[in-house]
């Protein structure tokens, strides 16, 4: 069985290529920009005839937030064309797709943890080119599953995460802010589900259904909390002070609220969700080791 994991070196891709020593029989194909442009259709094609892979998994995305609102047409390729791309050659080649998404798809002016049906409202050129690729993935391939996350982080990249470990080895004191509330996602979980909803699937392909899903680690944290967890657990001392997203202009709108329902995933495919303080501990001690 074949499985195509783009976006291979980034934190989802890397928390798969982990995980797959405990799928001894699946042949995995890891591929990034570098081995395979995904925003180049003749690329793709080539890739499936030459392989007639069983699952996709298309981690790979534009995530400079910032960035993208001045580079709109490269985040526009990774994040819309390359999720149409892989509908289209998913469905033509009888491939199983899970696209992964994010909750910038939403305003974040919410006060109840987001559904998979809440009216989406992006505010930024990011959160607008990731639901165009969602909008564009369905209709190429009606079949496939899309996972949005958050808050995403792990022991692989830049993220949040390390950038607190960083910044507390430089300064003593610092300013997180406190007014943007979600839940901190370990990659590593989000990888486990992913296998699990494709090993549940190998096992009954009625297993594999499709449609729009919400991942992330269970329970409510601002960054402020997050970044007093970091150091609590880790051990650090660094004074960590509540700011507003005011005091922190960004090119880009955050959301003030993304916590996402989970039900739906928990339901479908029975998946366990660690609380986010407990997978924090174990990326934490990863990074230490």
């Amino acid at each position: 069985m074949k499985i195509l994991v783009t976006g291979a070196y980034g934190q989802l891709g890397n928390e798969i290529n982990e995980l797959k020593v405990n799928y001894p029989d699946w042949n995995f194909i890891f591929t990034d920009v570098d081995s395979l442009d995904i925003t180049d259709e003749s690329a793709v094609e080539k890739s499936f005839v030459q392989n007639n892979f069983d699952y996709v998994i298309n981690c790979a995305a534009y995530t400079a937030v910032d960035k993208a609102e001045t580079d709109g047409e490269t985040a526009a390729k990774v994040n819309t064309l390359a999720p149409e791309l892989m509908g289209r050659y998913s469905a033509r080649f009888n491939a199983k797709l899970i696209q992964v998404s994010t909750d910038y798809v939403f305003a974040g002016n919410s006060y109840l943890p987001y559904s998979e049906d809440h009216p989406v409202n992006p505010q930024g050129v990011y959160g607008k080119t990731k639901l165009e690729g969602e909008i564009r993935c369905i209709q190429e391939n009606p079949q496939a599953i899309i996972i949005r996350t958050s808050w995403l982080y792990s022991s692989f990249g830049n993220n949040f995460v390390k950038t607190m470990l960083r910044l507390a080895k430089e300064r003593g004191e610092l300013g997180v802010v406190f007014d943007q509330v979600g839940t901190p996602t370990y990659a590593a979980d989000l990888a486990a589900s992913i296998l699990k909803i494709i090993e549940n699937s190998v096992m009954n392909s009625s297993n594999f259904v499709p449609g729009i899903y919400h991942y992330s680690n269970e329970g409510v944290a601002s960054w402020y909390d997050f970044a007093k967890a970091i150091f609590e657990i880790s051990g650090v001392t660094c004074k960590v002070n509540p700011v507003l997203s005011d005091q922190f202009p960004t090119p880009a709108k955050r959301p003030h609220f993304s916590v996402l329902n989970k039900s739906k995933i928990r339901n479908t495919f029975g998946i366990e969700i660690p609380y986010w303080k407990e997978s924090l501990k174990i990326c934490l001690d990863r990074l230490e080791k």
